[in-house]
C-alpha cells in the first residue's frame, strides 16, 4: 500500500479534451479522477456488471440517467446501478472535476446505446 499522488499518476485522455487519472484499478474496485472542460461530454451508454458512483470536487456535472437529467454540484454524488443507460455532460462555462468509483471496474463492460426516444425506452433496465 502507498499514498497516490495524483502528479506522478499517468493521466489518460478521452472524449473532447477530457482527462482520467486512475487513482487504482483491481478486480473488484476502481477509482479514477476525471476532469471534463465545458461544452463536453461523454457518449451514452451502459454498464452490464459495474455500479458507479459521480463524487463532484469542483464545478457542475449535469448527468443524464435512464432518461432523467440530474445537475451535480460541489460535494454532491450520483449512484448509477448497473444497466441504467447515462451520459455525463458539461454543458457549463467552467471545467467539473469529480471522481468516478466503480465495482467491479468498467473495463470490458461498456455498452454503448442511443438517446431513448421516450421514457418508456428505458423501463427494462
Amino acid at each position: 500500500m502507498a499514498i497516490v499522488d495524483i502528479r506522478s499518476v499517468a493521466p489518460v485522455s478521452w472524449g473532447a479534451g477530457c482527462t482520467a487519472w486512475p487513482l487504482t484499478e483491481g478486480p473488484e474496485l476502481s477509482v479514477k479522477l476525471e476532469e471534463m472542460p465545458p461544452g463536453t461530454a461523454e457518449q451514452r451508454h451502459r454498464h452490464a456488471r459495474a455500479r458507479q458512483l459521480f463524487f463532484v470536487l469542483s464545478g457542475l456535472l449535469e448527468m443524464e440517467l435512464a432518461g432523467t437529467v440530474f445537475e451535480i454540484g460541489a460535494e454532491q454524488a450520483l449512484e448509477v446501478p448497473p444497466g441504467a443507460p447515462h451520459q455525463a455532460r458539461n454543458p457549463g462555462r467552467d471545467p467539473v472535476r469529480f471522481l468516478v468509483i466503480s465495482s467491479p471496474p468498467t473495463s470490458r463492460d461498456r455498452q454503448e446505446v442511443t438517446a431513448p426516444s421516450s421514457p418508456m425506452d428505458d423501463e427494462s433496465t
